[in-house]
């Protein structure tokens, strides 16, 4: 029930993300977008996973909760309880911290409860190292480029026929964004729902990682998209509105940029942040106009809430797996 808790928080607060600019622009109605998010949603974590679930296997093998009686249970559990807390409250200042640091600062945390460092998997967590690189230099790096780019080819087309074009492309790639927000996010609670059926002896591992059943990747993508529904106004203001004040070829230029980034991590089994892609990515847009189009004590604030979500949510997961085991 945990896990599908986290689902559905995920999808009430990351999965709007991937349709902030499409909202800020006006190329989508809030209610029409959330709509579009939640059916891509649901097939972004169906279709990825069923196809290549190396994200799922990431994240099934980044720690290990191996221990005596029901503690790895416990451990988990507590993992799980840390980043509703922590992306509950997120949601509520308005702050579109990334559900996918906080799931790993989760899982490492209580991890470490039972194992210290000796239950992290080094060669996993490199990944996500590589993953918060990437996402960064592609995401905020893209924006940039692809805006310049588009700024040059259209600088001759009249700005009504161009406006008809981005706001056409813009719902597109803002339809992929969901799309590729499920195949990433959704996978990695996969990777946790059969972690919790393991360590529960309802399911085993094969080779390295599991055989994710289809009923499996049918729930976990129906909660996701049940979550999307509740809504994510506050977030979707935070990205695509305070930030930077962008035109539909920005917009456009944001979603690009930031589905390439997604998509190629996903097919390449890294698991990154879609909220920390699509931000940068917006980052590097408003920077191709000049920088002080972006309100940079907005970013700041981001910035805080990504630096502190891997030592805030992973101390919470520590110590409320420490306190669940004492008790239970």
């Amino acid at each position: 029930m945990l896990v599908m808790g986290v689902i559905f928080v995920n999808g009430w607060t990351d999965a709007p993300n991937a349709i902030a600019t499409a909202v800020s622009t006006r190329v989508l109605k809030p209610n029409v977008a959330i709509g579009i998010a939640v059916v891509m949603n649901f097939f972004g974590a169906l279709v990825m996973t069923y196809f290549n679930a190396q994200v799922a296997e990431t994240i099934s093998n980044i720690v290990s909760f191996d221990a005596q009686g029901n503690a790895s249970q416990v451990a988990l559990a507590a993992s799980l309880f840390s980043i509703v807390v922590w992306a509950v409250a997120a949601w509520f200042f308005g702050i579109p911290t990334s559900e996918s640091h906080a799931l790993i600062a989760g899982l490492t945390g209580s991890a470490m409860a039972l194992g210290g460092l000796s239950a992290v998997n080094g060669g996993e967590w490199l990944k996500v190292l590589i993953g918060l690189i990437v996402s960064t230099v592609m995401g905020f790096g893209g924006g940039y480029l692809i805006t310049k780019v588009i700024v040059l080819i259209f600088q001759g087309v009249a700005r009504r026929a161009a406006n008809k074009f981005f706001t056409v492309g813009q719902a597109v790639a803002a339809a992929a964004n969901a799309f590729l927000h499920g195949a990433q996010d959704g996978q990695k609670f996969m990777g946790v729902f059969m972690l919790g059926l393991f360590y529960n002896g309802l399911a085993e591992k094969t080779g390295n990682g599991f055989t994710i059943p289809i009923w499996v990747m049918v729930l976990c993508s129906l909660t996701m998209g049940l979550g999307t529904s509740v809504g994510g106004m506050k977030i979707i203001k935070s990205v695509g509105m305070d930030m930077v004040k962008l035109e539909k070829y920005q917009g456009f230029s944001a979603d690009v940029s930031a589905a390439i980034c997604l998509f190629l991590a996903s097919v390449f089994g890294i698991p990154v942040s879609t909220t920390h892609t699509k931000t940068t990515a917006i980052m590097g847009v408003g920077a191709a106009r000049r920088l002080s189009s972006v309100d940079w004590q907005i970013v700041k604030e981001m910035m805080i809430a990504w630096i502190l979500t891997f030592p805030g949510c992973g101390a919470i997961a520590y110590f409320m797996a420490k306190f669940f085991i004492a008790i239970f």
